[in-house]
């Protein structure tokens, strides 16, 4: 009886960390179905236009990894509670329609596992609230500690630094290293 009880809750355990593996990967993409009309209507020229009622963010650009073929709504702010669903926009970094360093994080095992593929000298586009499109090249990427904020220093050209935790397969989320995407206008 005692060995049911025990496989029963090492059953129920392990489903119930199944599902919360699950819920964050169906949150983020149903995140972006959502984002995506929000995105539509900012297009439009609709400001600040959230993409669900409770929302404390809204979109300020696309990022479309061209190789990879996978795009996403780049939210302002880059909280975690923002990140859960989607890319976001380091505030005190140049806008994504502005020259200068534009930095963007997300979490590496949803929205930026794609980085995990990404080469230098692959294009990236950043689509902006203007309607344009900026295309970036891939010059550099490289791991770096959680402090190090020269990440977020200004620039005079226009850069696109992409953000998110490493490494990639790590267990427990959050530590202390972050692999870095560099990627200049071209």
């Amino acid at each position: 009886m005692k060995r049911l009880v025990l496989i029963g809750s090492l059953a129920v355990a392990g489903a119930l960390c199944f599902a919360h593996g699950a819920w964050m990967v169906a949150k983020a993409q149903l995140a972006q179905v959502l984002l995506e009309r929000a995105w539509a209507r900012t297009l439009h020229g609709e400001q600040g236009v959230k993409p669900w009622g409770w929302a404390d963010t809204w979109p300020v650009a696309k990022i479309e990894f061209r190789r990879q073929r996978e795009s996403y709504i780049v939210l302002s702010g880059a909280s975690g509670r923002t990140m859960a669903f989607g890319p976001g926009h380091v505030d005190g970094t140049a806008a994504p329609e502005a020259i200068g360093n534009c930095v963007i994080s997300a979490h590496r095992d949803t929205q930026f596992a794609v980085l995990r593929d990404v080469e230098v000298g692959d294009e990236i586009v950043l689509q902006t609230r203007d309607r344009r499109s900026i295309r970036y090249r891939v010059v550099e990427h490289r791991i770096a500690h959680k402090t190090d904020t020269s990440l977020l220093e200004p620039s005079r050209g226009r850069i696109l630094t992409l953000i998110t935790c490493f490494p990639f397969d790590a267990i427990r989320p959050g530590g202390p290293l972050r692999y870095v995407v560099i990627a200049q206008a071209v």
